[in-house]
C-alpha cells in the first residue's frame, strides 16, 4: 500500500498461444491488475494487429438482447452466482431463455397504457375544472375554429383578452364563480398568436379532450376507463413478476457474462498476433507481477511468458492510501492526479486540512451543527424530497451525491476538532454556554490573545513551507537535478532565516533568550538568521537560475504570512457571531413582543448564515493554503490515472480457478 508515493508501475508484455487467450483475458479481467495498452511499433513489427473473433457479432447481439430483457423484468433477489466456462457455454445457456417475445410484448402493451393513462389524467383534471359548460364537447371544436381552456388571474387576463386583435374573433365563456377558468374559441389561423399572448401574459391554456358527450358524462367514461387501465397494468406487472422469479437470476448471471466477453473482445485490438500466438502489453503495478506471472503460468500449464519492458514513457498513476486517508483522495484528484514519479501529497493533505478547517471554525455549536449535516450527507440527504426546491437545486449544482459523501467524510474529522476547540476556548455559536451553565473559566480568549495565534500561525506556515521545500528537494535529487535539489535547499535555509530574523526584529518575547539583544549583531539568533539568509538566496539563485530565485524570495515570505488566514477566519467568525448576539440580546433584553420575535428572526438567520461561512471559508481557504503555499514547492500534477482492465463479478464465478472464486484483486484507490 502506498504512503507518500503513488504505486510503482511496470510495463510487461505476454506473449502465449492463440489457444490460450480467451483463459489469459479472463484472469486479466478478474484480476483487475493490468492496464492493457496499445501494442508497441517494436512488437508490431513482428505481429500483426489482432483482428476480433467469428463470436464478436454473436456476443453483442445477445449482449443487447439480455440487456433488454434485465431493463423490462422487475430485480428478483437471490439465486447463486453461475460459472460458464467457455464462450460456447455461455451462448448455449443465452438459448434456453424463451420469454423474448412475452416480455416484449407485455413491455410495450405496458408502455402504451402508461402513456394513455397520463393522457387520461390529464384529460380527468380537465374535465373537472369545466364544471361552468354543461353542453356537449363536440360543440366546441369545427373545422374553422378552435376551443382552449385557460386559466389566468384577472389583471392578466384583462392584459391579454385587450391585446387580442379584433381580427381573430375570439368568444370568450368565463366561469360566473370568479375562479379565473374560462373558455376561449377563435379562428383556427389566430391559435398561434393567441398562444404567444397567453404566455407572454401568464395565461395558462390547454387543448380540450377530442371527446363529444358533456363534461359530466365524459368524465365518468374517462374515470372508468383509467379503472380499466390500472387492473391491465397490475396483471401486466403481476405477470412480468412472475417471469422474473423464474428467470431473472438467469438473465442477470448471462448479461454479466455476455459484459465480460464484450469487454474482452474491445481489448482485442490492443493486442497483436501471429499464426499460432498472441501478445499484449501492460501496465502492472511491479508489487504485483510477480503474482500475475504465477498466475498466468499456472493457468496455461506454462505456455505463457511474462516479461518486462524496458521503456521510458511516463507510467499511469494509481493511488493507494490506507483507508483513512484514501478518503482526502478525492481533493487531490480535484487539484490534479500527481505523476506515477512525483510525491502522493494525499496523506500530508489528511492530517494538515483537518487540522486548518478545525482551528478556522473553532466554535463547538458551529462544529457539531456541520458535523450533523456532513452524518445527514453520508446517509444520502433522506428526507430532502421536504426541502425548498431552491435548495434542492442548489446543493446538486455544486457536486453530485458520491462527490458530497466524500467531502462529507473528509470534513468530520476538521469539525470534531472545532467541537474539541469551541470547548476549550468556550465559544457556542459565540456564546460562552458553558461559563454560564457550569461556570467554566476559557483559559484562552482567540480575540484577547491574537498575538499568540498569529504566532501559531507563522510557525505552522513556516512549518507548511519547509516540509513543500523539503518534498522539492527529493524529487529533485531523485530525479538526478543536483541545482534544483540545491535550490529547493536554499529555499529551507530563507524561510528559517527570515523567519527568525523577523522575530528578532519585532521582539517576540515568547521566544526568550533567542531575542535576547533584539535584531543588533550581538544576538547570536540574528547572525544565524543572516547567514542562513544570504546562504539560501546564493543556493536559490544558484539553483533556480537569477530571475526565477529571485521570484521564489518573495514566494518564501508571502507564502508563510497567508497562513496568517488562518487567524483572520477564525476571528472573522467570532466576531460576526458576537455582533448577532450582541444585536438580538438587546432585542430581547427590551422585552417587547415585536422585539423578541425580530431578535428570533436575527439569531435564526444570521447563524444560519454564519454557519454557511463556517463550511466555505474554513473548507476554501484550508484547502487553497494546501494547494498554493504548499503543492507550488514540489508538484507537478496532471498525471494519467491508472485504469485497470475488468470488474467486479455480482452474478457468475470466475472461470480460471477450480473453484470458481476469482483471484483477490488489487486494492483500488476510491474513484470519484
Amino acid at each position: 500500500m502506498g504512503v507518500l508515493r503513488p504505486e510503482r508501475m511496470t510495463k510487461v508484455g505476454l506473449l502465449g498461444l492463440k489457444d490460450d487467450r480467451e483463459r489469459v483475458l479472463t484472469i486479466l479481467h478478474d484480476l483487475r491488475l493490468a492496464q492493457i495498452e496499445p501494442l508497441s511499433p517494436e512488437a508490431l513489427a513482428e505481429l500483426v494487429p489482432e483482428r476480433g473473433t467469428e463470436s464478436q457479432r454473436a456476443i453483442g447481439d445477445e449482449a443487447l438482447r439480455f440487456r433488454g430483457l434485465k431493463s423490462a423484468l422487475p430485480a428478483v433477489p437471490g439465486g447463486a452466482p453461475r460459472r460458464f466456462d467457455t464462450l460456447a457455454d455461455i451462448l448455449a445457456a443465452a438459448k434456453t431463455v424463451p420469454i423474448d417475445a412475452e416480455v416484449g410484448e407485455l413491455t410495450r402493451e405496458n408502455d402504451r397504457l402508461e402513456t394513455e393513462e397520463k393522457a387520461t389524467d390529464e384529460s380527468i383534471a380537465l374535465l373537472a375544472k369545466l364544471s361552468f359548460y354543461s353542453d356537449r364537447l363536440e360543440y366546441l371544436g369545427g373545422q374553422s375554429f378552435v376551443t382552449f381552456f385557460g386559466e389566468g388571474g384577472p389583471e392578466a387576463d384583462a392584459a391579454w383578452r385587450s391585446a387580442l386583435p379584433p381580427g381573430a374573433d375570439a368568444q370568450f365563456l368565463d366561469d360566473p364563480s370568479g375562479s379565473g377558468r374560462f373558455l376561449v374559441s377563435l379562428r383556427r389561423s389566430s391559435a398561434d398568436l393567441l398562444a404567444r399572448s397567453a404566455q407572454a401574459n401568464a395565461v395558462r391554456l390547454s387543448a380540450l379532450p377530442a371527446l363529444a358527450g358533456p363534461p359530466a358524462e365524459e368524465l365518468l367514461g374517462l374515470r372508468r376507463r383509467r379503472e380499466e387501465i390500472v387492473r391491465r397494468r397490475a396483471t401486466i406487472v403481476e405477470r412480468l413478476g412472475a417471469l422474473a422469479r423464474d428467470w431473472y437470476p438467469t438473465i442477470v448471471a448471462i448479461d454479466e457474462a455476455l459484459q465480460v466477453e464484450n469487454r474482452k473482445v474491445e481489448v482485442l485490438a490492443k493486442l497483436g498476433a501471429g499464426r499460432s500466438t498472441f501478445a499484449l502489453e501492460a501496465w502492472v503495478p511491479s508489487r504485483d507481477v510477480a503474482r500475475l506471472a504465477a498466475i498466468v503460468d499456472s493457468a496455461t500449464g506454462g505456455r505463457a511468458y511474462l516479461y518486462a519492458v524496458p521503456t521510458s514513457e511516463e507510467p499511469p498513476t494509481l493511488m493507494s492510501n490506507p483507508r483513512g486517508v484514501r478518503r482526502f483522495e478525492f481533493f487531490i484528484r480535484f487539484y490534479s492526479l500527481p505523476q506515477a514519479d512525483e510525491w502522493d501529497p494525499t496523506l500530508v493533505f489528511a492530517v494538515a486540512f483537518p487540522i486548518f478547517f478545525g482551528f478556522m471554525l473553532g466554535d463547538w455549536g458551529y462544529g457539531l451543527t456541520i458535523l450533523l449535516i456532513c452524518l445527514w450527507m453520508i446517509a444520502g440527504f433522506p428526507g430532502a424530497q421536504h426541502l425548498p426546491k431552491f435548495g434542492r437545486t442548489f446543493v446538486k449544482r455544486i457536486m453530485g451525491p458520491q462527490g458530497m459523501r466524500q467531502l462529507a467524510y473528509a470534513l468530520l474529522p476538521g469539525c470534531a476538532l472545532a467541537i474539541a476547540l469551541g470547548l476549550y476556548f468556550d465559544e457556542f455559536f459565540g456564546y460562552p454556554l458553558l461559563s454560564h451553565l457550569v461556570g467554566y473559566a476559557a483559559p484562552f480568549d482567540p480575540l484577547r490573545q491574537v498575538g499568540l495565534l498569529l504566532l501559531f500561525a507563522g510557525f505552522v506556515g513556516l512549518g507548511m513551507v519547509t516540509l513543500g521545500f523539503l518534498f522539492g528537494l527529493l524529487k529533485e535529487y531523485f530525479h538526478h537535478h543536483r541545482r534544483g535539489a540545491l535550490g529547493k535547499f536554499g529555499g529551507i535555509l530563507f524561510a528559517w532565516g527570515l523567519a527568525f530574523f523577523g522575530l528578532c526584529v519585532l521582539g517576540a518575547k515568547s521566544l526568550g533568550p533567542l531575542t535576547a539583544g533584539g535584531a543588533s549583531l550581538s544576538n547570536p539568533t540574528v547572525v544565524v538568521s543572516l547567514a542562513s539568509l544570504v546562504l539560501g538566496l546564493l543556493l536559490m539563485v544558484g539553483g533556480e537560475g537569477v530571475q526565477n530565485g529571485m521570484m521564489s524570495l518573495i514566494e518564501v515570505l508571502s507564502h508563510i504570512l497567508s497562513y496568517t488566514r488562518l487567524v483572520g477566519i477564525l476571528l472573522a467568525s467570532v466576531v460576526l457571531a458576537l455582533v448577532i448576539n450582541d444585536i438580538a440580546g438587546g432585542l430581547f433584553a427590551a422585552g417587547a413582543v415585536v422585539g423578541i420575535a425580530v431578535g428570533v428572526v436575527i439569531v435564526l438567520i444570521g447563524q444560519s448564515f454564519n454557519v454557511i461561512l463556517g463550511v466555505f471559508e474554513p473548507g476554501i481557504q484550508g484547502a487553497r493554503l494546501i494547494f498554493v503555499e504548499y503543492f507550488s514547492k514540489f508538484y507537478t500534477g496532471n498525471g494519467k490515472p491508472f485504469r485497470p482492465f475488468g470488474a467486479s463479478r455480482t452474478h457468475t464465478t470466475s472461470s480460471v480457478t477450480p473453484d470458481g472464486l476469482a483471484p483477490t484483486p488489487i486494492l483500488q484507490s476510491t474513484e470519484n
